[in-house]
């Protein structure tokens, strides 16, 4: 198997189905495909995969970076529009997230992981990217 095979196969694996058949352009379905509402079960759902259970990232086949102690978490609206509308290799995930279920993880990724942006974010700003 190619490298760029083993790539693209390790990284479907690590990417949830609801967010390939979302970044392909599935429609976008009124009942939200996350049961979690609350910022830290959406993270255990949708981003710890990726991002690890402690926010550290990884580094392998893949990399994906680390959320712990990220300077770029300050300003609310760079996550914000990197989980609705994603970015390079991270999908968005605008279209099985409800704007509360946005606004709570991107809050609950700056104020946790050694991060303090305690500003909490708001369903409507997450709305305002759409």
């Amino acid at each position: 198997m190619s490298p760029t095979k083993a790539f693209l196969l390790l990284a479907a694996l690590a990417v949830p189905a609801a967010a390939l058949a979302q970044s392909r352009g599935a429609p976008y379905s009124a009942t939200p495909t996350v049961q979690s509402t609350s910022g830290e079960g959406v993270y255990r759902e949708v981003c710890q995969s990726c991002h690890m259970p402690q926010g550290q990232g990884a580094q392998g086949a893949a990399a994906y970076p680390a959320l712990a102690d990220n300077p770029k978490l300050e300003a609310a609206g760079y996550p914000l529009t990197l989980v609705v509308n994603g970015q390079r290799a991270m999908p968005g995930f605008g279209r099985m997230l409800t704007d509360e279920q946005v606004a709570n993880v991107v809050t609950y990724i700056r104020t946790h992981f050694g991060n303090d942006y305690r500003e909490p974010v708001t369903a409507e700003e997450a709305k305002a990217l759409r």
